[in-house]
């Protein structure tokens, strides 16, 4: 009798074991991703493109134009960028210009401060959903969650004011463009951009990016008025339209 209980001790608890790995697998195939590390989370620094700084101006891989895309961007190609008149260059646009940038974590936001007309994003990373009532903009509204330790960046509410890269790539107000940044090294940074317009492109398409660190490096002025030919001083001639 005494042997029975054993046995059947014995095969309870191998039971048990193999009910609980069964359990953690079925949980692990629920959840593959693992949650990152503050540390392997942290994006901060100044970076600054690597390789041949002219072929920063423009992206690879872009998806052909719908028609309607095709003439409005034969239209613009006559007319003055926006970006010489100091307007904000919009995103993804912003990943096209040949200046440092730096990354700030904060609680709940990630912030990138572009040494570019000194512009800066706000990526909420706190669950927050994009407002109802957005009002189109130049730079979009940004939010972010992480993905392992890739930060992922959604951002709509895009006015069709910018052009994607200086190409002059058009774009349309339902454009949407999601950024994963990720830091792989400690010295170097990858920005993957999916470019999404239904209106503009015949399907979505993605252009990556390289970023080096540059420790010792800081955020300069960088005024885009000054000496600016395109705008008019004070008491001068108004600026060219084109």
């Amino acid at each position: 009798m005494r042997h029975r209980m054993v046995s059947l001790l014995a095969a309870l608890t191998i039971a048990s074991a193999l009910f609980t790995g069964m359990h953690r697998t079925a949980a692990a195939q629920k959840s593959p991703q693992t949650e990152a590390s503050p540390a392997e989370r942290d994006l901060s620094g100044v970076w600054f493109t690597r390789g041949n700084v002219r072929k920063q101006f423009l992206f690879e891989g872009v998806a052909p134009l719908l028609p309607a895309a095709a003439e409005h961007r034969k239209i613009a190609a006559q007319q003055l960028s926006p970006g010489l008149l100091c307007f904000p260059p919009g995103v993804p646009k912003i990943w096209t210009e040949p200046y440092p940038f730096e990354i700030i974590s904060l609680p709940g936001r990630v912030l990138i401060y572009y040494e570019y007309e000194h512009l800066v994003r706000q990526i909420h990373t706190d669950g927050r959903e994009h407002s109802k009532t957005l009002v189109l903009t130049f730079m979009g509204d940004s939010i972010g969650r992480w993905d392992g330790d890739a930060l992922v960046i959604d951002t709509i509410g895009l006015n069709d004011r910018t052009f994607i890269d200086n190409s002059r790539l058009p774009h349309s107000e339902a454009l949407r463009v999601t950024e994963r940044i990720r830091r792989v090294s400690h010295d170097e940074l990858h920005v993957e951009i999916t470019i999404d317009d239904p209106k503009t492109f015949e399907k979505p398409w993605s252009a990556q990016r390289i970023y080096d660190l540059k420790p010792g490096w800081e955020i300069s002025e960088q005024v885009c008025e000054e000496n600016n030919p395109y705008i008019a001083a004070p008491g001068s001639a108004p600026a060219p339209d084109k």
